[in-house]
């Protein structure tokens, strides 16, 4: 499976679709109250960008997942407002400048990588967005959703910034 990126033209389709929902606001809203996966693929927005990017190389060759995980990546996009060139992980992990604590507690983090399915992960990230500034690398994420499994829940892992557990002496 060939990752979304801003190299190849599904991923720039995508990311040139999220730029234009600043001045479609009624797509974008009615994205954002949907409240699950199956009511993204249900709007006319989602299904618009999921045929422009078949025409531009995007394969899911019948396979529902593939399009179920597409519908949460576009249904999370319309909650992303600023586009972030930091891997998701880190943008959940990072501390405000001056602040100590992570905009993602490492209890609610580890929720989202123990999500058992697509909706559960979707409804985690919807929560956990507004926690983040409502920034995310909006092809890093896309792609993230799309691909999850056991090797981007390791990476997620490995990028973010696990705060320092406080001891007693």
């Amino acid at each position: 499976m060939k990752p979304l990126s801003d190299q190849f033209e599904p991923g720039k389709s995508l990311l040139a679709w999220w730029k234009d929902l600043d001045d479609n606001r009624a797509a974008r809203a009615t994205l954002r109250r949907a409240s699950n996966v199956t009511e993204v693929t249900l709007t006319p927005h989602y299904q618009k960008l999921y045929r422009r990017l078949c025409a531009v190389g995007w394969d899911d060759a019948g396979r529902a997942y593939r399009r179920d995980r597409l519908a949460a990546a576009v249904g999370l996009l319309a909650h992303v407002e600023h586009d972030d060139d930091r891997r998701v992980a880190v943008t959940m992990s990072k501390p405000a400048e001056g602040g100590d604590r992570p905009p993602v507690s490492s209890l609610r983090f580890m929720r989202l990588l123990e999500a058992p399915d697509i909706e559960a992960l979707f409804t985690g990230l919807r929560r956990v967005l507004p926690l983040m500034g409502k920034q995310a690398n909006v092809i890093a994420l896309s792609n993230d959703i799309v691909h999850w499994g056991d090797g981007v829940k390791k990476q997620w892992a490995y990028d973010y910034l696990w705060p320092a557990e406080s001891t007693k002496n």
